[in-house]
């Protein structure tokens, strides 16, 4: 019984050795480095392609950002990289949305140290042979994974490297960092990599680092520690091109929470391949957005280029450019396999294969030429009254873009050349456009050269730029408040379509779904006497919206004056004649103070809720009800706000007969820098800071309000609106008006008086009278 008694006990200690040893891989290897918390579908993302095992990206958060902050870099950037990206958090985190491990004995404190250097020692265990980089980077980084492919690439991978943003530490702390006059580090913010060599060196001394550490600093420790045990510090610039390359392209924004919050049209933004820091998942979002941008333009380009060059090679063939369409590279091979209209169609190249030329545009007569206005520090333009004014908003970031892709363009290749060169500023210019053929551009640039390879040197230079952009057609893509959904935009979409109108002829069997009631529009009106005009308003109201049972209440703002009287019984009687409550007819009282137009309608604005739907509207205003539902269309909550194109009439007594039929140049003039008419919710009001209430008097508050909005994340709509229309009144500029407001009022009024024809005749028939 003993033989079979010690064979038993073998065989026991056997299966619980086995056990133990299972219980460990699980849990982790012999080190205890991490443990892997599973996700819903699979443990790890899947295997990357044989060709995409560039780099392994590790992205340190903690356990309160993971369904923040780490969510928003998984569902951008992350999914993208040439790789692979992982997660690595402290060791109670779990996430079944993002690849995630939580490494043991880890906790979120800061600075994440400890956090830092097991997860590079994970690194090495598990993927050191998979992969040829390797970057550790933070949740509130944005990387340019193409850029990213781009660079790693064009570098040697077996070299030991470790690459960043330089950095030495702040003056005041130098001392205390602990580092020789040679040493370095790379700035943890805006992302480090370093090659597999690198990482082979430090693996087997990474305890004893995190067991040495001289500072607080994780990236210092990390630097130390490469320094000391593989020899290199962070890399200074990429390929000598000079000092500051890493700095641009390993880019950290000073402005702290800020940071990439406003215009995203910056050199920085477009040079760099990590941007740092994003600290809102909703910037990390319209970061990615405006990324994705770029590269749709980029794509339009490429596809421009090869309509062209289809263009020519198919003319060495024989064919016209208006029969390409019809082309066969051989028989029953077609050049455009796909026809206009048609899914996958790839663009028609009689318009985008149209080479540049400066004389592309050959006018046939007189009135088909196209005039130019001039660029400098103002632009000069005949179309106006006064032929001097400022660069408005539109062209001015027109121009910024036109600006910035040249000058990619002309340092395209500057690290070969070893020069580069930087815009400084347009001299003048000239640009003209046309609906039809697009806009062109002859600039005078003023430019600095930078050679720093041989014999260094700095000089400014003047360059003649000559830029074509060509209108390629119309797209139209409808946008929708968040959390609804057009019937168009379902996957049914075309069927639901269909259903719907067999419907309507079968009203019998079928009922029409219930269209959804049309928001109310608020019409807010700020009045200080002027009671005629404001009869006439009324008029109007009452036959667009009250008789036609237009959904919209109208809030009059009446000011103390001579006819507060006249105003209130005249909204009284209304009230009263079509049975309006005080809700859809209201009167908000603006007080005894001198009148200002901002500080009145914010009086009237304090009354709404955040859903409402505004209107900005003068007195002197006429409108119908197609321009109310363009209004409904375009002002968008969270989207976009809508500042209509309105049209203004002259001085009646200039132009004579009906003025109020016919828009045309001679009776009126579209008012394309006019921003007191505008529709938006009350939320995207007040979100965006709402009327500058300091300013009095006429004028400036609309203008200070439209730049608010540009400058805010949403979309700014303007159409020209021929329901809307400008009843011309005299403007009065009074001497209480500070300098600016002053000089807007008078050019107001001259640009309200007529039309250059007109003026030019009222000129020639009276030119005694200035001899």
């Amino acid at each position: 019984m003993a033989k079979p008694k010690k064979l038993f006990k073998i065989l026991l200690g056997v299966a619980i050795g086995l056990a133990f040893s299972y219980f460990f891989a699980s849990t982790g290897n012999t080190c205890g480095t991490a443990r892997v918390a599973r996700r819903v579908s699979s443990p790890e993302p899947p295997e990357p392609p044989p060709n995409q095992n560039l780099i392994f990206v590790g992205v340190m958060t903690a356990k309160k950002y993971l369904d923040t902050r780490a969510r928003a870099v998984y569902d951008t950037w992350g999914r993208h990289v040439p790789g692979r990206l992982v997660f690595f958090s402290s060791e109670t985190s779990y996430s079944d949305k993002i690849p995630l491990v939580a490494l043991r004995d880890v906790d979120d404190s800061y600075p994440p140290q400890r956090k830092s250097f097991k997860m590079l020692k994970y690194m090495y265990e598990h993927y050191v042979d998979k992969y040829e980089w390797f970057m550790r980077a933070d949740d509130d980084v944005y990387v340019r994974y193409d850029k990213l492919e781009e660079l790693l690439r064009g570098v040697d991978s077996k070299k030991p490297l470790f690459i960043g943003q330089t950095g030495k530490g702040k003056s005041e702390e130098m001392d205390r960092l602990s580092l020789d006059t040679d040493e370095n580090f790379c700035m943890g913010g805006p992302g480090v990599i370093m090659s597999r060599g690198t990482l082979r060196k430090i693996a087997p001394y990474l305890e004893d680092c995190l067991s040495n550490l001289y500072t607080t600093h994780e990236d210092v420790e990390v630097g130390r520690c490469v320094r000391k045990y593989a020899g290199i510090s962070c890399t200074w610039s990429y390929e000598a091109s000079d000092d500051f390359e890493m700095q641009v392209i390993f880019y950290h924004n000073q402005s702290g929470e800020a940071a990439f919050t406003g215009d995203l049209k910056q050199k920085e933004v477009h040079r760099a391949i990590t941007l740092h820091p994003v600290k809102h998942p909703r910037q990390m979002v319209r970061l990615h957005n405006y990324i994705n941008g770029l590269k749709v333009q980029d794509a339009l380009q490429s596809s421009l280029l090869l309509h062209r060059d289809i263009v020519q090679s198919m003319a060495e063939l024989g064919y016209r450019m208006d029969r390409l369409e019809h082309a066969q590279l051989a028989p029953g091979l077609e050049l455009f396999p796909r026809k206009k209209g048609q899914p996958d169609y790839l663009g028609d190249s009689g318009l985008l294969g149209v080479p540049v030329s400066i004389n592309r545009y050959q006018p046939r007569n007189l009135g088909d030429v196209l005039e130019w206005e001039l660029i400098s520090k103002t632009l000069y333009s005949h179309r106006d009254l006064n032929p001097r004014k400022r660069i408005g908003s539109s062209l001015k970031e027109g121009l910024g873009d036109v600006i910035r892709e040249i000058m990619e363009q002309i340092n395209s290749y500057s690290k070969q050349r070893g020069r580069v060169i930087d815009f400084k500023e347009i001299l003048y210019g000239y640009w003209r456009l046309d609906p039809v053929h697009g806009a062109d551009l002859i600039l005078d640039l003023l430019l600095v050269y930078k050679k720093y390879r041989g014999h260094k040197m700095t000089v400014q230079v003047r360059r003649h730029a000559y830029v074509q952009q060509t209108f390629t057609g119309i797209f139209v893509r409808e946008a929708t408040p968040a959390g609804t959904e057009t019937s168009a935009s379902k996957d049914d979409g075309i069927v639901h379509q269909i259903i719907s109108k067999l419907s309507d002829n079968l009203a019998p069997l079928s009922r029409r779904p219930a269209r959804p009631a049309a928001p109310v529009i608020n019409l807010l009106l700020p009045l200080s006497g002027r009671h005629d005009t404001f009869v006439r308003f009324l008029d109007r109201y009452v036959g667009v919206c009250v008789a036609e049972g237009e959904p919209t209440r109208l809030h009059v703002i009446v000011y103390a004056g001579d006819d507060y009287d006249a105003t209130v019984e005249s909204i009284r009687r209304t009230r009263s004649e079509h049975g309006l409550d005080d809700d859809a007819l209201a009167l908000v009282e603006g007080g005894a103070e001198p009148f200002a137009r901002g500080a009145a309608l914010q009086k009237a604005v304090d009354r709404l809720r955040d859903d409402d739907l505004m209107l900005f509207v003068d007195v002197d205003m006429a409108f119908d009800r197609k321009s109310l539902d363009k209004m409904r269309r375009n002002a968008v909550r969270g989207l976009s706000v809508y500042f209509p194109i309105v049209y203004s009439l002259y001085n009646p007594k200039l132009i004579g007969g009906d003025v109020h039929q016919v828009v045309d140049g001679r009776r009126g003039f579209w008012r394309q820098f006019g921003f007191g008419i505008a529709a938006l919710y009350k939320g995207d009001y007040d979100k965006l800071g709402g009327f500058d209430l300091h300013i009095k008097g006429w004028g400036y508050e609309d203008v200070a309000f439209f730049d608010k909005a540009v400058a805010s994340g949403l979309k700014i709509a303007r159409s020209a609106d021929p329901g809307l229309v400008h009843v011309y009144h005299e403007v009065r500029c009074g001497a209480e008006l500070d300098a600016e407001q002053r000089t807007m009022c008078l050019g107001t009024k001259g640009n309200t008086l007529g039309s250059l024809a007109t003026l030019q005749a009222l000129f020639d028939k009276y030119r005694r009278l200035f001899r």
